[in-house]
């Protein structure tokens, strides 16, 4: 019986991540009960056993929604179904300060899988998010303006993480639940205009495919690729230049550096130094890289977090307010 290209899709992709995993690894699946994460949960159970891996499900209930609660526990019942080996439910609190309603609740989210992960002995956390959320997220960095880290989308692993859908279509994923008699649940948010990702998956997208011809969220992934190829060497060069530097950073230096290669430079520390990184954006990047490249006796530059940077002599120095 020849299996069906959609669940094929999708279990190419989780095998691909799972193989790099031994027997008797932990895997810790991420699921929302939609169908992008139920697929994931499907072919981890599929692929994984042959491995002889334990496959966990996981369902966080954010708190965001009347009937909640009600809703983790419908999820929880059908990853049984599914066949994962054990479930576990956690209930998270989302603070919004200075952060969006998305940003928080994805912070709480994974700060939480981390947590189970680290319990379990996990050896990765798989996430559901497919070529589409990729499309759609190079699409919202390109209107904010936010530079190449912001383009290059989503990284397809890092820390425990692992996106292994990342090259699967979201037609794909509804597609193999259907084929494979999965029932999802419809999370009422992804389809709320009040959400700037949602109005970019109904409104935005769909116009480019029929202005611009098909095939424009396989170019927007195609272009998050290249360019996070070119972003991790500049971050690891930056990161090699910032270790080198002895403290407080010299000013000469700094003013060696090419400016995209300073600018990173200057980025990272102030990250070390504690500005938050959701607040710290490029307006303060260039306004202390004037203290290097353009010093006119200016006070100090204040950063989020609390910090200000300021010369003192011939150096730059990042200090709390």
């Amino acid at each position: 019986m020849t299996l069906h290209p959609s669940v094929a899709a999708v279990r190419l992709g989780v095998r691909r991540v799972l193989a790099t995993h031994g027997p008797g690894a932990v895997v810790v699946v991420a699921c929302s009960g939609g169908a992008d994460s139920t697929a994931l949960l499907s072919a981890a159970v599929f692929e994984g056993h042959k491995l002889g891996q334990r496959i966990v499900g996981v369902t966080v209930d954010h708190g965001l929604q009347p009937g909640s609660a009600d809703t983790a526990r419908l999820v929880v019942e059908r990853m049984v179904a599914i066949g994962a080996d054990e479930t576990v439910t956690a209930a998270v609190q989302v603070q919004a300060v200075g952060l969006g309603p998305e940003a928080a609740a994805r912070q709480a989210r994974h700060a939480v899988l981390e947590e189970v992960a680290e319990r379990l002995g996990a050896t990765v956390v798989l996430l559901g998010h497919t070529l589409d959320d990729q499309a759609e997220t190079v699409l919202l960095g390109l209107t904010r303006g936010s530079g190449g880290r912001s383009l290059a989308g989503m990284r397809a692993s890092y820390d425990v993480f692992a996106r292994p859908l990342l090259g699967v279509r979201r037609d794909d994923t509804v597609t193999a639940c259907q084929v494979e008699g999965l029932d999802v649940w419809q999370d009422p948010h992804n389809d709320d205009p009040g959400y700037t990702r949602v109005r970019v998956r109904h409104r935005v997208l769909p116009v480019l495919e029929e202005e611009l011809g098909p095939g424009i969220a396989e170019a927007l992934a195609r272009t998050a690729e290249q360019l996070r190829e070119d972003t991790e060497l500049l971050d690891a060069t930056a990161a090699d230049a910032l270790e080198r530097m002895a403290r407080p950073l010299p000013v000469a230096d700094l003013a060696a550096l090419p400016d995209a290669l300073r600018r990173r430079v200057l980025h990272r520390a102030a990250l070390e130094a504690g500005a938050p990184p959701g607040e710290l954006f490029r307006e303060h990047v260039v306004a202390v890289d004037s203290l290097v490249t353009d010093w006119r006796g200016q006070k100090w530059v204040d950063l989020p977090g609390h910090l200000r940077a300021l010369r003192r002599g011939d150096a730059l120095v990042l200090e709390r307010a």
